[in-house]
Formats: structure tokens, C-alpha cells, sequence
């Protein structure tokens, strides 16, 4: 089984900076895109930052100039650093890894992890 580990959350002031971490564990083949969404009270997951193996990375218009995605390949970590925090950011974090597959022959398949708990106050 393949599992996603998140940490980092907290509660910071308006301004601050937060940088979460998602690791990826147990038994696969490969790891194509990671990233990041989430989920304010009320509203739908959306996707905050996504990073390809290579390196290449999308953003959200809400974050863009203000988060920076990251990964480590060989640890098969994703990071978000989130400086510039708004009241607005408040939401639980979710790390995505969408395209794993367990075996080389296998089909790839979606994996989330259990959300980490972003708050800024104002």
C-alpha cells in the first residue's frame, strides 16, 4: 500500500510563513506528479500547487508569487512553502499524488493523504 504523510500545519498570523511537507511511503514503482490542494470550510478541494518528476509546476492564481513547490525525487517528498499568509489561506492541506503506480505493468492510480490544518488569523 502506498500512504501519504503530511506535516507542517499550524496556526500563523497574517504576513508569516508555514512550509508543509507530504512523503510518500511503502511499496511502489513510480511517482510522476505531486502536489497540493485544498479545502476551506464550505468550498470545494481545489488544487493549490502541482510539480511534475522533471520539475515543472502550476499554480493556483490565488497563491502564485506568494507559494513555492518543491520535491525531493529520491525522498519522494513534495514541499509548499507559503510565505505572505492571508486569512483567506485558512483550509486543510491535502498532498496528491496522482499518477502511482505500484508495478512497472500496473495502471497508475490516485493517492491522497489525510490533510494537515492550515489557519491564519488576522
Amino acid at each position: 500500500q502506498v500512504q501519504l504523510v503530511e506535516s507542517g500545519g499550524g496556526l500563523v498570523q497574517a504576513g508569516g510563513s508555514l512550509r508543509l511537507s507530504c512523503t510518500a511511503s511503502g511499496s511502489f514503482f513510480s511517482i510522476n506528479d505531486m502536489g497540493w490542494y485544498r479545502q476551506a470550510p464550505g468550498k470545494e478541494r481545489a488544487l493549490v500547487a502541482i510539480m511534475s518528476r522533471g520539475g515543472s509546476a502550476n499554480y493556483a492564481d490565488s497563491v502564485k508569487g506568494r507559494f513555492t513547490i518543491s520535491r525531493d525525487n529520491a525522498k519522494n517528498t513534495v514541499y509548499l512553502q507559503m510565505n505572505s499568509l492571508k486569512p483567506e489561506d485558512t483550509a486543510v492541506y491535502y498532498c496528491n499524488a496522482p499518477k502511482v503506480r505500484r508495478y512497472s505493468y500496473t495502471r497508475p492510480s490516485d493517492y491522497w493523504g489525510q490533510g494537515t490544518q492550515v489557519t491564519v488569523s488576522s
